[in-house]
């Protein structure tokens, strides 16, 4: 079937991202992104909100991904949708649209898990990529997930490890509120860490047995020691600004680095990929790389655009599903709480 001409569209709406993508025969044509700048002012993601901007976005951005890719609707063999996890309202939004428009085109529509997205992107043709061989162990990190999966196959996942409380990209946001750091942190912490010294101050990682995470202790540790400095010196944040941000983001990449390894050990795997927006962290790339020094390591790290929630990771998860013919009934819903 591969030797077919196939057009897959992807549409991804699990947070505040509306995202629309066309796939062609395994390579990128257009990879559309509306961003909803509206929760900066609020410091997180509003859910009511984010599924109204879906709702406004989500026609413009699919009707500009065909235009990038130089298709019509009609030429389209298939659309894939994120049927979760994620935020309901969100999900919602974009579920419905992929739904009304495969049954206005008569075509297959095919549901697509968004943590499969995040391992699958790094199938996506891209000229100079290598694609990681199986069975490799993948490690999503995002603000709303924190998983080690080990990758057999395309569709043969298990998940050994994963966050027992909170994500790490969450551990980064709220470490930057409690700084006064814009949100979202992640980006502003990566920058400053990049001027200041990570061993500038000391913070205990959470003990947490096998190849799980935990980072709400981690949080708690960061305000304490924040408001115990600052009480001694109201000058103290602006004062270490960038040892703070390093220290905080050399401990939070430890805590990765530590169940990594010991998975790596644990299965003897040594092909690692990672995924979902906090793999953008160039601390986290670099400490990847150096693994490939240290414990001989092959790292794929994909491009960064589609590292954050996109549509080409949910159009190419279409493009495999496609090929093996597994699509969804008209009367598939979302799932905000959706396992691999």
């Amino acid at each position: 079937m591969s030797s077919q001409n196939i057009y897959i569209l992807g549409i991804e709406s699990s947070c505040d991202d509306t995202a629309a993508s066309i796939i062609y025969n395994g390579r990128i044509l257009s990879n559309v992104i509306a961003n909803q700048k509206i929760h900066e002012a609020y410091g997180g993601v509003v859910p009511e909100l984010a599924s109204r901007a879906h709702q406004q976005n989500i026609v413009p951005v699919v009707h500009q991904a065909l235009e990038k890719a130089g298709i019509t609707k009609n030429e389209l063999h298939a659309i894939a949708f994120t049927k979760g996890p994620g935020l309901m309202g969100s999900l919602l939004v974009g579920t419905s649209f992929a739904k009304s428009l495969a049954y206005g085109l008569n075509i297959p529509l095919i549901d697509v898990n968004h943590m499969q997205g995040h391992i699958l992107a790094h199938y996506i043709d891209e000229d100079g990529y290598n694609k990681p061989p199986f069975p490799f162990l993948a490690m999503t990190i995002s603000g709303g997930h924190t998983q080690i999966v080990k990758v057999d196959h395309y569709f043969d996942m298990t998940v050994i490890g994963e966050t027992i409380d909170d994500a790490v990209g969450e551990a980064f946001d709220k470490s930057g509120k409690i700084l006064g750091l814009g949100y979202p942190a992640g980006p502003e912490i990566d920058k400053r860490a990049a001027l200041g010294n990570p061993k500038a101050f000391k913070f205990t990682k959470p003990k947490v047995d096998g190849l799980n995470f935990s980072f709400s202790g981690f949080k708690t540790a960061v305000l304490y020691f924040i408001q115990r400095e600052v009480k001694a010196n109201p000058n103290f944040i602006e004062e270490n600004l960038n040892d703070i941000c390093a220290s905080i983001q050399y401990t939070i990449i430890g805590i990765l680095m530590d169940k990594l390894k010991l998975a790596s050990k644990q299965t003897g795997i040594k092909n690692i990929a990672i995924g979902g927006g906090v793999s953008a962290n160039s601390g986290i790339r670099k400490a990847l790389k150096d693994g490939e020094q240290k414990f001989g390591w092959t790292t794929y790290i994909p491009k960064f655009e589609f590292t954050t929630d996109n549509a080409a990771m949910i159009a190419i998860v279409g493009y495999l599903k496609f090929l093996e013919g597994d699509f969804a009934e008209q009367n598939v819903v979302a799932s905000a709480r959706l396992k691999i």
